[in-house]
């Protein structure tokens, strides 16, 4: 937005939705009056030819009636008017204008009104050109040095220049390689045209060469036959731009040097008589059109744009030194001189809005009040004060900006799991492999007790799962009323969840019932949050399977109640058939795993199996919970789960490698894409000033080179891709085994629910994995933290400071260790707490060390009657155990 507009000095509207472009403003003094006062000629696609002489008699006045001296319907569109000596035996002004087909001259004149309705002024058709191809622009000038008239040169729209001498067609030559008529000048000192091919290059024709080159009529003859006779046309000068130009003018204000200015879409250039660049502009804008015009600084030239933002600016070569603001978007601007007021800015735009305006600021005439002066009265503001603060408190006794929890139930969500699978599936692009994925349809309820303002309802869960739809927008809610949708969850990624969880989160405003309109949550509300939680059923991501008896990774969860049959807690996966003689049953995962679970039938044991570690924690979390929810309806208080097996951490760790090998691969293809693309681009660089060099040089083999670069580039891109989704699927696999470890340390020691807590904030830190932040320092940080403080064993250990900058570690040697000595901290007695009190309490208990806990007695081995498998009381789960 511009300080300072362009000051109205006389505007008017043309017509009714004629349509208006650069070529059609023109300003001279078409009817030759001798007195140096400029008229205004516009032409519009309508085919109206209008000429206006302004003359308010004050700025600002509405257009007088005398001010449109005439107003013409020539039947065509007019596509460009000039001024000019166009005529034969005469130096006089004739007007030029160009139809799509059709060359018109006309001769302007008025004569001496005798009534006080002011001078009649007409046209009179002097000569016409009918033109064989469609025309485009066109150019005026003394071409070939003549003296005293100009020559017109017409641009047709494929690319040939048709040239006139006045009343006579004098020659025609096609453009080389030419595709789209661009920008048409001329210059009189080097006697060329200057246009901007498609190639978007400034290209110079000579008049002479254009002159003396084979006809365009006889081109395609010449070709065929190819004739020596005659000459090619061929360009003076060449410059590439790299961009379209709207518009190119010649300047010559002093006999030393004339400038060629091109207007592009991003750059606005000045160029010398032989296409080297004097100047160049940057524009941090569209433009719209332009025109430069004498300054009053030697040697600069002044320079008049106007942009799509309607903002007019000056420069002063390259320099900024005016900007204004316009009431519509110029498509062209002219420079005149009306009565005794020269400089005159006429702005023309696409609608017809005609505007001749001047620069600068009018003075104003508000003048600010005197403020009275008083003496502070201290009574008055102390009891304001008193006032005002009264008011707080009872506003805060009423209404509290941070919700208290009665006042959370305003908006409840709730969210409830359909027990079935959709009949239908509603997965859409799904990467996972199998036939057919399934989908489970959630039905959401929002329930408002209050007028909810914009509530917004977000359902999250965690990949690789996704839903249809996870945003929803609604309009207000009224009181005591609810919305509900319906969407579907289904499995998308190629890879086990380790999460069978979801969110809902609402989020919306609470209108104030504060009186105050000025009050700032007046409009606004209060914001407020509701959410809640849901959870999958095991059978979105699997199905019933039969069990396998052969494994590579077994647990053993030791219970103190007799085992269950699976016909009871496992209804949705086992066939009723086999009545309570189930007692094997099998998950075969989407994603192609599977999963046995046994129990026995002597023992207080079952047994999760599989060939990888991380499948077996979907399956065991589902049992324990199903566990726990059989014994809880049966009144059961005391039902405990436990594990006296070792910890896998052999299997874990190379899940932690393999997982950190994969950031180390995205590492590393991140460097070498850096690397192929700084070298691309220092081949193209290359390239790009060996096209830009006048004389042609070989190119020696630097395509091939290029092209290889870019085949390299696109490889390594596809490979960083593929990495990036190996990586994806192996934290999926990784969190799956941090909660299965989690929970067998839980079971092992018997933590409370706090002490799980600090153990998923520790392992479980993040829920999603980065380059910037990755999975294996933050864990890292929080196990050396815990070892530091409620795990240390001295003080010596608590007074050790760790790095407050997290960086990606060069191997996971030292998250191994730190992990395994936690293990072995926590099975020589120590508790996890976050208070330092608990910290100092479990290093004095811990002096030397305590013991390991005894397994001696968890060592015997149970054979199960009536079935072939063998439970190890120690749950082995390793091929070597971790030492304690």
């Amino acid at each position: 937005m511009s300080l300072f507009k362009a000051r109205d000095w006389w505007s008017t509207i043309l017509g009714e939705k004629e349509e208006f472009d650069q070529g059609c403003l023109c300003v001279a003094d078409v009817d030759n009056s001798g007195s140096g006062q400029d008229k205004v000629i516009v032409g519009s696609y309508n085919g109206y030819l209008r000429i206006f002489n302004p003359h308010p008699v004050k700025p600002g006045d509405e257009v007088q009636p005398e001010d449109l001296l005439l107003e013409v319907q020539l039947r065509e569109p007019i596509l460009q008017v000039e001024v000019g000596k166009f005529v034969s035996g005469t130096e006089g002004l004739h007007l030029a204008v160009l139809h799509c087909r059709k060359l018109c001259v006309y001769a302007v004149s008025g004569t001496q009104g005798n009534v006080e309705h002011g001078n009649q002024y007409q046209i009179k058709l002097m000569y016409e050109h009918n033109l064989q191809r469609t025309a485009c622009n066109m150019t005026y000038g003394p071409f070939g040095g003549v003296k005293g008239r100009d020559l017109i040169c017409i641009q047709s729209m494929d690319g040939m220049l048709m040239l006139f001498e006045q009343e006579s067609y004098a020659f025609g030559r096609f453009l080389p390689g030419f595709l789209l008529p661009g920008p048409l000048a001329y210059s009189s000192r080097t006697d060329s045209f200057i246009t901007v091919s498609s190639c978007q290059q400034v290209e110079s024709y000579k008049y002479q060469v254009l002159a003396f080159a084979t006809d365009a009529d006889e081109r395609h003859d010449t070709e065929q036959r190819k004739l020596s006779s005659g000459k090619r046309l061929v360009v003076d000068w060449v410059l590439n731009i790299g961009e379209q130009a709207l518009d190119i003018c010649v300047v010559s204000f002093n006999q030393g040097a004339s400038s060629v200015f091109v207007l592009g879409e991003r750059n606005f250039f000045c160029l010398k008589d032989n296409g080297q660049i004097r100047f160049m502009k940057k524009l941090d804008y569209s433009p719209s059109c332009f025109i430069p015009y004498c300054s009053v600084r030697e040697g600069t030239i002044n320079t008049l744009i106007a942009n799509h933002n309607k903002i007019l600016n000056v420069y002063q070569d390259i320099t900024l030194k005016w900007a204004s603001q316009l009431p519509c978007i110029p498509v062209s601007v002219k420079v005149a001189n009306f009565q005794d007021l020269k400089g005159v800015i006429v702005t023309l735009s696409d609608d017809g809005h005609l505007q001749c305006s001047y620069l600068g600021t009018d003075p104003s005439l508000f003048q600010a009040p005197k403020v009275d002066s008083r003496e502070i009265n201290y009574e008055e503001m102390n009891a304001e004060m008193k006032e005002l603060q009264k008011i707080i408190r009872e506003a805060t006794k009423t209404q509290d900006i941070l919700p208290e929890s009665e006042k959370q139930r305003d908006v409840t969500v709730t969210a409830e799991v359909s027990p079935d699978l959709d009949e239908e599936s509603q997965a859409i692009e799904s990467e996972v492999k199998t036939g057919a994925v399934p989908s489970l349809t959630v039905k959401i309820t929002i329930q408002s007790r209050v007028k909810a303002q914009k509530p917004c309802l977000a359902v999250c869960v965690q990949a690789p799962l996704a839903v249809t739809c996870d945003q929803f927008v609604f309009d207000d809610l009224e009181p005591d009323s609810s919305e509900t949708v319906v969407l579907s969850v289904f499995l998308k990624e190629n890879c086990c969840p380790p999460e069978l969880e979801g969110t809902c989160m609402v989020s919306y405003n609470i209108p104030t019932e504060c009186g105050n309109e000025k009050s700032v949550f007046f409009h606004l509300g209060i914001p407020r949050v509701s959410q809640c939680s849901f959870s999958l059923p095991l059978k979105l991501v699997c199905f019933p399977a039969q069990p396998s008896k052969a494994a590579n990774h077994k647990l053993t969860i030791d219970t103190n109640k007799p085992p269950i049959s699976f016909v009871t807690i496992f209804p949705d996966f086992v066939d009723p058939s086999e009545g309570d003689q189930a007692n094997a049953l099998g998950f075969q995962f989407l994603t192609g795993s599977k999963t046995t679970l046994l129990a026995s039938k002597t023992s207080q044991r079952y047994r999760i199996q599989s060939d990888q570690l991380e499948d077996l924690w979907l399956v065991t979390k589902e049992l324990i919970h199903r566990l726990q929810e059989h014994f809880k309806k049966q009144n059961c208080k005391d039902f405990a789960c436990t594990f006296s097996g070792s910890i896998p951490l052999q299997e874990y760790f190379e899940l932690i490698d393999r997982h950190f090998e994969l950031r180390l691969n995205a590492e590393k293809y991140q460097e070498l894409l850096s690397e192929r693309a700084v070298q691309f681009r220092a081949i193209e660089r290359r390239l790009l000033t060996r096209f830009k060099d006048k004389t042609p040089a070989p190119l020696q083999h630097l395509d091939t080179l290029l092209e290889g670069t870019f085949r390299e580039v696109i490889a390594l891109a596809d490979a960083a891709e593929e990495n990036q989704a190996n990586m994806f699927q192996a934290f999926a696999k990784l969190k799956s085994a941090t909660h299965l470890v989690i929970m067998l340390i839980s079971l092992w020691q018997k933590l409370s629910t706090d002490q799980v807590a600090i153990l998923e904030a520790t392992f479980l830190p993040l829920a999603e994995d980065t380059q910037e932040l990755g999975w294996e320092e933050t864990v890292d940080a929080a196990v050396s933290y815990l070892l530091r403080t409620c795990l240390s064993k001295s003080s010596k250990e608590q007074a050790l400071t760790l790095s407050s900058q997290l960086s990606m570690p060069k191997d996971t040697s030292r998250l191994k260790k730190n992990i395994t000595l936690f293990c072995d901290r926590l099975a020589k007695g120590g508790r996890l707490s976050l208070s330092m009190d608990s910290a100092t309490h479990s290093a004095a208990s811990m002096p030397g060390g305590c013991a390991t806990i005894p397994e001696s007695d968890l060592e015997e081995r149970t054979i199960i009657p009536g079935s072939t498998a063998v439970f190890a009381s120690h749950g082995q789960t390793t091929k070597q155990k971790s030492k304690p």
